[in-house]
């Protein structure tokens, strides 16, 4: 794939595959589009070669292998993801943004999890009024519906006290979430964040 566009400078490039790094304005992207094409090449064994000159444009070349032959089926695969998998807890995913849930739950599920969505502060707590098992709750913070993630946790405890919640954060949301003087069983995670650190906070959360 070849532009004709405004092309990278290499602080940029440098970056590009990270997870939720943008350079569009605030609210206007996620920045895990280019991070989960690179996840599926890497793990398929492929490449991705970037060539990017200032004002020229920029080409992305995406080098996938060529497999001949039946499907081999990996024995050690189903050992390794028990080792790691949760047993079935429910957890509830609110944020505003479509892809990051869908990358959240994915994961989840993929580590033995149940997953709930929601995309904003009050549909979420319709779900934690609801008689329905919710072992971690995991909420970004800035979310549109008059409710921020804090506020969300807040109400929801009043009828669930015990609930586990994970913020997802920006640094200038740190305030909302109280500067890190959270309740106890709340924890903050900060973007960006890879899968694997996000998962490992789940897990240890739950079985905390």
């Amino acid at each position: 794939m070849t532009d004709t566009g405004t092309g990278m400078t290499s602080d940029v490039m440098s970056r590009i595959f990270d997870p939720f790094f943008t350079t569009k304005p605030l609210g206007q992207g996620t920045g895990l589009g280019l991070s989960m094409i690179h996840g599926f090449v890497r793990q398929s064994g492929g490449q991705v070669r970037v060539y990017s000159e200032v004002g020229v444009g920029t080409t992305i070349c995406i080098y996938l292998p060529r497999f001949i032959g039946e499907e081999a089926v990996d024995a050690t695969s189903d050992d390794f993801v028990a080792e790691d998998a949760g047993h079935g807890e429910t957890v509830l995913i609110i944020d505003d943004e479509p892809t990051v849930r869908m990358l959240m739950r994915e994961v989840l599920e993929e580590a033995g999890y149940a997953a709930l969505e929601a995309a904003d502060g009050p549909s979420g707590l319709k779900i934690l009024h609801a008689n329905v098992r919710i072992d971690l709750l995991v909420t970004d913070v800035g979310l549109p519906g008059g409710m921020n993630g804090r506020q969300v946790a807040d109400a929801a405890r009043v009828s669930r006290p015990e609930l586990k919640v994970l913020f997802v954060t920006g640094y200038a949301e740190n305030a909302v979430v109280g500067n890190g003087h959270l309740d106890a069983g709340m924890h903050v995670i900060a973007k960006p964040f890879n899968m694997s650190e996000f998962t490992n906070k789940v897990r240890n959360m739950i079985e905390d």
